[in-house]
């Protein structure tokens, strides 16, 4: 099958049945070896199972989800910590929704606003800035959260915070980077044989930040769209390279993704955060995975501003959240999925984000 796809302008056209079930025909005419394909982006982890994806496939090729959801992967301890900033009388914090229920060892920042902390939810970091500039008095933390996607937007937040001379304007960052996730997951020997790359972290990075992954472990990388067509064509760029031996990146979003990523982008990264160990779902702590705020932004830096003890993090009994990050197990394998786990009143972070896996399961796969 030959499609143009520089042609192609709008979404239905994305979403064609005739050209999905062309290209299934296709990878099944060509697919001979079983394998497993993991897609670490939670848009992809939602599209894949909203569009049934894997029932369009021949036996021989399964997809698996890996930890490409950021609120997934957060450490309990983060959002522990984040509590413990809203219960300070002179804080206000500002996040994302799809954290305020995220569940921490005793508690969520839903509750906490129930009980009368100042949490508030914002659609951007400039909205947190315009909360800090109408509350001098108070310390507004932004909480940071998202892989090389949401990372710039936080770095320009902080340059714009010190230009601007808000002091009481503070990150509190939970940023992460992929590439040491998807090559630690190849490390510890779980059955991969291709990546589905993250379209929208690609945006931001280009293609080189994959370029160790078929040279080094010999696994290829195709960064892949949202829509029907681009997943099933991205399987399909997997499934030959597999089948021919020869894993490279690829871009198979190419109308969005740019070889070079975006350097505006880069650029800010470099100047406010520097890379530093982190902690993620299932994984533990990885080396230089996450994005810490470089000492010339120290002064906006919550953790070196706003120190607090908690616990140690307490995780629930009973939820493989972290299996299921590592493409070990389904949700379905899960004891507590939408039984004692459902998104009205999530166990684990896997449910309760908008790009989890158990989220998705439970839209689209029960």
């Amino acid at each position: 099958m030959v499609l143009n796809f520089k042609a192609m302008k709008y979404i239905d056209e994305y979403r064609n049945k005739d050209i999905v079930v062309g290209i299934a025909e296709e990878i099944k005419k060509i697919s001979t070896k079983k394998v497993k394909i993991m897609e670490v982006c939670g848009g992809h982890t939602m599209s894949i199972q909203k569009f049934g994806i894997p029932y369009l496939l021949p036996d021989t090729v399964e997809l698996i989800s890996g930890p490409g959801c950021p609120v997934c992967v957060t450490s309990r301890g983060f959002i522990d910590k984040a509590i413990a900033y809203a219960r300070m009388d002179d804080v206000i914090i500002t996040t994302y929704g799809d954290l305020i229920r995220v569940p921490g060892s005793h508690s969520t920042l839903d509750k906490e606003k129930a009980k009368g902390a100042d949490v508030r939810i914002v659609y951007s970091i400039l909205d947190a800035l315009m909360v800090a500039k109408k509350n001098r008095r108070k310390k507004v933390v932004f909480l940071g959260i998202g892989f090389e996607t949401t990372a710039p937007a936080s770095a320009a937040g902080i340059i714009k915070a010190q230009m601007a001379g808000l002091r009481n304007f503070f990150l509190f960052s939970a940023h992460k980077v992929m590439p040491p996730a998807m090559e630690t997951l190849i490390d510890e020997g779980v059955e991969i044989d291709g990546y589905i790359g993250p379209g929208h972290v690609s945006t931001i990075t280009g293609e080189g930040i994959y370029a160790d992954i078929p040279k080094i472990f010999g696994l290829g990388v195709v960064i892949s769209g949202f829509e029907p067509v681009d997943l099933m064509q991205s399987v399909l760029m997997l499934v030959k390279q597999i089948e021919n031996n020869d894993p490279k990146v690829e871009i198979q979003y190419k109308r969005v993704v740019k070889p070079e990523g975006n350097i505006k982008a880069q650029q800010m990264l470099d100047e406010v955060f520097e890379p530093g160990d982190d902690w993620w779902r299932g994984l533990g702590v990885l080396k230089n995975s996450g994005l810490k705020v470089k000492k010339a932004y120290a002064m906006h830096d919550a953790e070196v501003q706003i120190p607090v003890e908690v616990a140690p993090p307490i995780e629930p009994k009973g939820c493989i959240c972290g299996e299921i990050l590592k493409g070990l197990k389904k949700p379905k394998d899960c004891k507590l999925f939408a039984k004692v786990c459902t998104p009205s009143d999530p166990v684990g972070a896997c449910m309760v984000s908008s790009e989890g896996s158990c989220a998705a399961y439970y839209l689209y796969n029960r």
